[in-house]
Parts: C-alpha cells; sequence; structure tokens
C-alpha cells in the first residue's frame, strides 16, 4: 500500500483518470501515478480546462489537488471553471507572480544572477506550498517560466529532474502545462529536455478552416510502458469540459462471421441483389441527383427498423424534409421513429469533425444497438473531413469498425464520374463496398425515368440486368423485367435496341416489358 496525501491506494491503481472519457480511453486507463507528465499546446487548445478536469477528478476520487500558476490568476481559473458549471471548493489554487518573487528578493543584497535567485526562490515556495498540503495531483502552470529563469539547458534539465524526484518522493502525479511551439519547441533543447523526463506528453493543437468552427486534435506522443493509441484524435470543448474522440478500433476478437440478411421488402429489388444485402457489408448507392438514391436507403432502413434497430445521418437534409419526402413516396418511417427503432440525425459538415462523427456512429451501434447505419450521403461526410489524402483511409478504417460489429452500412454518393465522389475525382470510393447499386437517370421521348442495376456484390451472385426503378405516392417498385428494349442507358441517353424504332414507334417501346405486358 502506498500513500498519497490524504488518501491510501492500492499498488492495483496505477492510473490516474482525467476525468475525460476519451482521453482516458487513448491513455489506457489514464495518467500513471506518482510521475510527471506534460501537457503541451498554443493558446486556446484547451490546456487550462483538460488540468482542471483533471484535478476535478481527483476531488471526485477524494483526493486533494494543487493548481500552482504562475500563467492565469485565481480569479481567471474560477471564470473557466463558472463557464463549465464547476466549482473549484475544495481545491487549492496558489497563485505566484515573479514580480512578488523580485518584491521578496529586492532587500536582498547578492553577487547572483537575478534570474539564478528568482529561480531559488520560486523552487524554494513550490516546494513549501507542495509539502504543506501534501496534494495527490498537481497542476503547474506554466513550465516556461523555469526554462525562462534557468537561462541553459544544463540548469533547466537539473531542475526539472530534482524537481520531479520531489514530488514522486510525496506521492503526486503532476501536469505541467506549457505553451507550443514557444514554451515547448518540437526543435528546441528544452523541450528535448522535459520531453526525457516527463512519463507521457500529450500534444494539443487547433486549426481554422476558411468556412466553419475550429477544430480541434489532440496526439499522445509518449507514455512510459503503456500501449496507448498512437495518432490524431479529435475533440471539442463544450461546457462542461472537453470531449475527446478516440480514433476507432476495429477488435479482431470480435469479427462478425454471420452475414444475416436484410431484405428490403421490394420483392424485385431483393431479387436483383440476390436475395439483399448482408450485415456486416456496405452497400454503395450512387448516382446523380434525383436517381432515388436517399429514397432506396430510407427502404431498406425502414425495413430493417421493423424488427432491428437502424440509424440515419444526413449531412445535407433536415430530418423534417426527409421524412416528409419519405412519406411523400409511400415510405412511412414514423412508427419506427416513436417506437425508438429508427434514428435520424442532421450533422453539420461545416461544424463537425470525422472523430466525432464516428464516435455517435459508435454510439448508434453501441448504444442503440443498430444493425443498418446509413450516411447521406458520403458526399458530405469528405467535405466534413476537408484532408483529401486522409478521405478514404478514415472511410475505411470506420466500415471497418461496423463490419466487425455486424452493421449494414449503406452509402449515399452522388456521383460526378461514375466511380467517383463529388468534386475530387482522385478519390475512388468504389472499393470501400462490399455492393454497388447504381441508379441513373434516362431520357425516352422528353421525359426523365429512373432506373437501377446491381453493379457488384461480393458476397453470393446477384443479377446483372438493368430494371426500371418507379417512385411515386403509390411507393417505390422496381421493374419485374429488364429493359432489354434499350442499350446504353447506363450512359443517360438510351438506344433502341431494333434499328428502325423512333418517332412514335419509340414512344411505345419506352415502356418498361412490365407496362406493355400489362397495355
Amino acid at each position: 500500500m502506498t500513500t498519497r496525501g490524504d488518501r491510501t491506494t492500492s499498488p492495483g491503481e496505477r492510473q490516474a483518470a482525467s476525468g475525460i472519457e476519451g482521453l482516458d480511453s487513448i491513455l489506457r486507463g489514464g495518467f500513471p501515478r506518482e510521475e510527471m507528465h506534460l501537457v503541451q499546446g498554443a493558446s486556446g487548445t484547451g490546456k487550462t480546462t483538460l488540468a482542471l478536469q483533471f484535478l476535478m477528478a481527483g476531488a471526485g476520487a477524494r483526493e486533494s489537488g494543487l493548481y500552482i500558476t504562475l500563467a492565469q490568476s485565481r480569479k481567471g481559473l474560477e471564470a473557466i471553471a463558472r463557464s463549465h458549471g464547476w466549482s473549484l471548493e475544495g481545491l487549492t489554487v496558489h497563485d505566484l507572480s515573479l514580480d512578488d518573487i523580485a518584491a521578496h528578493l529586492a532587500a536582498d543584497q547578492t553577487v547572483l544572477r537575478t534570474a539564478d535567485v528568482e529561480l531559488g526562490e520560486l523552487t524554494r515556495q513550490l516546494r513549501h506550498v507542495v509539502e504543506r498540503i501534501q496534494p495527490s495531483r498537481v497542476i503547474f502552470d506554466s513550465i516556461g517560466v523555469i526554462g525562462l529563469l534557468a537561462g541553459s539547458s544544463a540548469r533547466y534539465h537539473r531542475e526539472i529532474v530534482m524537481l520531479r524526484e520531489f514530488l514522486v518522493a510525496r506521492g503526486c502525479t503532476a501536469l505541467f502545462l506549457g505553451e507550443w511551439p514557444s514554451e515547448t519547441n518540437m526543435e528546441g533543447p528544452l523541450n528535448t529536455e522535459f520531453h526525457s523526463v516527463a512519463a507521457s506528453v500529450v500534444h494539443m493543437e487547433h486549426t481554422a478552416p476558411d468556412f466553419g468552427e475550429v477544430r480541434r486534435r489532440l496526439r499522445v506522443i509518449k507514455v512510459r510502458g503503456v500501449d496507448f493509441r498512437s495518432g490524431y484524435h479529435d475533440f471539442r470543448i463544450r461546457t462542461g469540459g472537453l470531449d475527446v474522440y478516440p480514433r476507432l478500433e476495429a477488435s479482431p476478437s470480435e469479427e462478425y462471421g454471420e452475414f444475416r440478411r436484410i431484405q428490403s421488402g421490394i420483392e424485385s429489388l431483393d431479387r436483383l441483389l440476390g436475395g439483399g444485402l448482408e450485415q456486416g457489408t456496405a452497400c454503395l448507392l450512387i448516382g446523380p441527383s434525383g436517381a432515388g438514391k436517399s429514397t432506396l436507403a430510407a427502404v431498406f432502413a425502414g425495413a430493417a427498423a421493423q424488427s432491428d434497430n437502424a440509424a440515419i445521418f444526413l449531412f445535407e437534409e433536415r430530418p423534417e424534409t426527409f421524412k416528409a419526402r419519405s412519406s411523400g413516396v409511400g415510405i412511412d418511417l414514423q412508427p419506427q421513429l416513436v417506437g425508438g427503432r429508427l434514428t435520424i440525425e442532421q450533422l453539420n459538415s461545416a461544424d463537425i469533425t470525422p472523430g466525432e462523427f464516428a464516435h455517435r456512429v459508435r454510439d448508434a451501434v453501441e448504444g442503440r444497438k443498430a444493425r443498418v447505419i446509413v450516411i447521406d450521403s458520403l458526399t458530405g461526410y469528405f467535405n466534413a473531413m476537408g484532408n483529401v489524402a486522409l478521405l478514404s483511409v478514415q472511410m475505411h478504417e470506420l466500415l471497418n469498425f461496423l463490419s466487425s460489429r455486424g452493421v449494414l452500412t449503406l452509402l449515399v454518393v452522388t456521383q460526378e464520374g461514375f466511380m467517383s465522389v463529388g468534386p475530387v475525382p482522385a478519390v475512388d470510393v468504389s472499393y470501400l463496398s462490399d455492393s454497388i447499386l447504381a441508379l441513373r437517370l434516362f431520357e425516352v421521348d422528353g421525359s426523365i425515368r429512373r432506373c437501377v442495376a446491381a453493379v457488384k456484390k461480393r458476397r453470393g451472385e446477384h443479377e446483372t440486368t438493368i430494371r426500371e426503378l418507379f417512385i411515386s405516392a403509390e411507393g417505390v417498385r422496381v421493374g419485374e423485367t429488364p429493359l432489354r428494349q434499350f442499350r446504353s442507358i447506363l450512359s443517360g441517353i438510351p438506344e433502341p435496341t431494333h434499328a428502325g424504332q423512333g418517332g412514335s414507334s419509340g414512344g411505345r417501346t419506352a415502356r418498361s416489358d412490365e407496362e406493355s405486358s400489362r397495355g
């Protein structure tokens, strides 16, 4: 057993939770106890908020906390806490000031450098307040002052090592905050010195896109002795603290292998797809605007929600519009929505980050047990990412996660070029999907008609014919027989299959075989 301030802790409690669920997941439980850690980032990235959440989490576990500040006044910290609905009651805030230290030394005559004397007085006060409070958790804001007074990397390293030994010997878990790049320049010697001493380093950053909200992300550079989750992870500062969204991980132990079939309820469409679509796969619904992509996605989601749960994520349409449009073509989603088996969520591509979106999808799958996910549209999702080089990689990561959980994913894509998304022809999305339904508009005798074809299906056989798609107030219907009377239908400009057809004769054959037999 070890004693930390006012609390006795068993040897199994090796990590101090940060109070931020996503960050603790990345760190595999929290910051290693009785160690010194560095949190670095530019002004406004959320370092102080993270530090306060760390102390608040400790207070909730009856661990005493101490915030030593040279960068923030106590009133400033209280204002930040109030903005999140917190109180600093139960925490100790010690406000150090270099002016106060200089005033304290003004009466003393010395032949030593002023910076040397001030650094000595600073460390003396730090040790004194830690000895007096005996905290379990300590925040020091910020390390730049020590580097400024130390003057050289050798002196800085010595002071940091001595401070670490002092804190660790008293059972403290300490977070040191530093401005980046000015105080912890990734290329500078002071940064190298602190990184070598710190048990973990968390780097926080933010970027301002040309349009939309500021986007924040963090990266854990190191955690000594811990297999942490590497790479960048998006986060957001909300009222109540930081929300961190760890990158998705598809666990090999959770691989789904049943591939249970989900049918649309439209017999001819299911037959076109070889019986339906399977859970654990992704289907691309691709075609021009107005071809019926979202309508078919709503058909599958509504049918699945009869017995399972489904979730629809909209990037380009309001839920009310989506529901009204679906209802107008005979797809009544209201019973499933009222029963809680279907959820429709609107997302703002100018505001949301890929990490937050993945977190919401994960919550729908793990929290609400959704077995069908609709992303409408993939074009809007790509616009939300903002980095063309990462588009396919991030979507592939999300689809791997959904596949491992046995989820059928429907990806709606507005076509510009046969297999490219939006205005980014270099991004080929066809390999991301297990099935592809291609929808087209084609013109015959001055009227626009729709058709659908199963271009690809990895699991099982499927029909290779092209069927006419009918969408009206009576409902959604797929032609029972193929459109054999035309060729080049997918080009949008069909040609009669028999020579000499045209004029009024062409008007007669523009109907599907199904309608001709009824005529």
